[in-house]
């Protein structure tokens, strides 16, 4: 005899419309709890294929609660993998572009997604070749789009965390870091955003890029005139630079440091920068590229004005490999 949960996830696929939206927001309801979401989980072979399938429901109403349900899910890694493995991560991406209401719901269902691995791949479309990088170019695409509507939130800004998980992985660099592709020129380019969710995004997938700077250093200095101010304007401190200073930097950081401006406050921020900044600087032609901007110039300013000590220990491990090495190797 079915107990009352199974009967609940059995309305889950009744044919009215009605008990659809009855039972997807008791269900709804259960994972507002960790309690209810144990107990969900429990079920979860029974309970997650018609959650998923109500993804595509034509009430918009029952869609949108059961994509809540799947956002709450989704946050236990065990239950995110079998998410992905009933294909939620393409259901996602074709829903959020059939109906723009639910898109800021799915972008927070694969900013959970890809916190495990088999979600990274399945919105790579790893092991697809005419396929790969698709979906990330799409929602890149909205990401640089949907920030000139507002300064305030919108649908597609949290695409920023999902773009921190994707670079952690190096199939995800890869994609990513590709010239023909141009995503991470495209990403950099919102480096400027007065968005904490997106300035911190950015930062982060820069950083994580940067991991590649061994075997891919020419990729990413092809977009220095957007990775350098991207990277060198959060650490350089408060003052006005001067003429001679700003003589031997490139117009898009000397116009910005000819006058006064916003101090990146999160310090987690100014700490990536860094650590991108040493990453390149690791490779020779890497530490020629900050010398031809006048970066180790910025970064001594920039260290007379770092209060963090995390921060400033990131600072001294530049210089430790700039010491004695003026660019001319």
């Amino acid at each position: 005899m079915a107990t009352e949960l199974e009967e609940l996830i059995g309305f889950l696929s009744s044919p009215s419309p009605q008990l659809r939206k009855a039972a997807v927001e008791i269900v709804q309801g259960l994972t507002g709890s960790d309690e209810g979401i144990q107990t969900l989980a429990s079920h979860a072979s029974l309970a997650l294929p018609p959650l998923c399938r109500l993804l595509f429901d034509s009430s918009l109403d029952i869609s949108s609660a059961s994509a809540d349900a799947l956002i709450n899910l989704s946050q236990v890694p065990d239950l995110a993998s079998k998410l992905v493995s009933l294909g939620v991560v393409a259901a996602s991406m074709e829903v959020m572009y059939k109906r723009p209401e639910l898109a800021q719901k799915l972008v927070m269902l694969l900013v959970n997604l890809t916190q495990v691995e088999a979600g990274v791949n399945a919105l790579l479309q790893v092991g697809d070749e005419k396929m790969e990088g698709l979906y990330v170019s799409k929602l890149v695409r909205s990401f640089c789009r949907s920030s000139s509507a507002d300064s305030g939130e919108n649908a597609f800004e949290h695409v920023a965390s999902v773009l921190i998980n994707i670079s952690k992985a190096e199939a995800g660099r890869r994609v990513l870091l590709e010239p023909k592709r141009g995503l991470l020129k495209q990403v950099v380019r919102q480096s400027d955003s007065t968005n904490p969710i997106r300035k911190k995004g950015v930062c982060s997938t820069i950083r994580n890029c940067c991991f590649e700077a061994d075997n891919q250093l020419q990729n990413l200095l092809i977009i220095a005139e957007y990775l350098w101010p991207a990277l060198l304007l959060p650490v350089s401190g408060k003052k006005i630079y001067s003429e001679e200073d700003r003589s031997k930097m490139p117009p898009e950081l000397s116009n910005v440091l000819s006058h006064e401006r916003e101090v990146v406050e999160d310090p987690e921020i100014r700490q990536e920068a860094l650590e991108a900044i040493y990453m390149i600087s690791m490779q020779e032609a890497g530490r020629k590229a900050l010398w031809a901007v006048n970066g180790p110039r910025i970064l001594q300013v920039g260290y007379e004005d770092e209060e963090d000590p995390k921060v400033m220990e990131a600072y001294e491990q530049i210089g430790s490999l700039l010491v004695g090495n003026d660019g001319a190797e």
